[in-house]
């Protein structure tokens, strides 16, 4: 299994030839190695609604006949546009031919800007397991810290875990480390910061602090094999 990071909260996992994105904020992202226009998916995973996460979604799908994952009131809007797209909410698994997705809960809030402004109301945020083939992926999403990561740790054997540093909106540093030691994953990689200035942060000094696994800074565009 491959595994990129392509800036913000974007990405990317290649195996059993499909390819899976998730959170897929590509055309307004200033910190990615993707092109929107090229990228090719098989099935998109969305946390939440916030347009830096739902991000260039219609278009990659369109293009790519792609299959949505999403929570419940993401996935009907999705779907009400045209879209393939499969419901899920918290604490629900199922397994898909490409592997296992359940959600996990996040703190967060979740609605979609149309272009006009309109504010679309799309559920509860969310965190995503992946499983494929014995490996486990955990994706936090937006989220502040809360106590039943250490559930998420227990209950899961965590080979990479993807959680934001950036603070204001989500996580700042210092909760993200008492994260990292709750979920206990092998490898966990900041994400969610540097994007934007107002949520700068340090994502070597945050690894270097990680002090169960390992913590692992990935540039957009660097990869890993689980």
């Amino acid at each position: 299994m491959k595994v990129s990071y392509h800036g913000h909260s974007v990405v990317k996992v290649e195996a059993n030839g499909k390819t899976i994105l998730i959170d897929p904020f590509i055309s307004e992202n200033g910190n990615t190695d993707l092109n929107a226009d090229e990228v090719q998916a098989d099935v998109i995973l969305l946390t939440h609604g916030h347009n830096d996460h739902v991000g260039d979604t219609f278009k990659i799908a369109e293009r790519n006949d792609a299959q949505i994952i999403a929570p419940f009131e993401l996935a009907t809007y999705l779907g009400n546009k045209g879209l393939n797209a499969h419901p899920m909410h918290i604490g629900g698994g199922h397994q898909f031919d490409f592997g296992h997705v359940k959600f996990t809960q996040a703190f967060h809030g979740s609605a979609y800007t149309e272009e006009d402004g309109t504010i679309v109301y799309t559920g509860m945020p969310a965190g995503i397991l992946l499983t494929i083939d014995g490996k486990t992926i955990y994706h936090a999403g937006d989220t502040g810290l809360f106590s039943d990561m250490k559930l998420i740790g227990e209950r899961n054997d965590i080979d990479l875990a993807f959680l934001p540093i950036g603070d204001n909106f989500t996580m700042g540093p210092e909760d993200a480390l008492t994260a990292a030691e709750w979920i206990g994953a092998k490898q966990t990689v900041p994400v969610h910061y540097n994007t934007f200035d107002l949520i700068s942060q340090d994502g070597e000094s945050f690894a270097g602090k990680v002090n169960v696994g390992k913590g692992l800074v990935m540039e957009p565009g660097d990869s890993l094999e689980l």
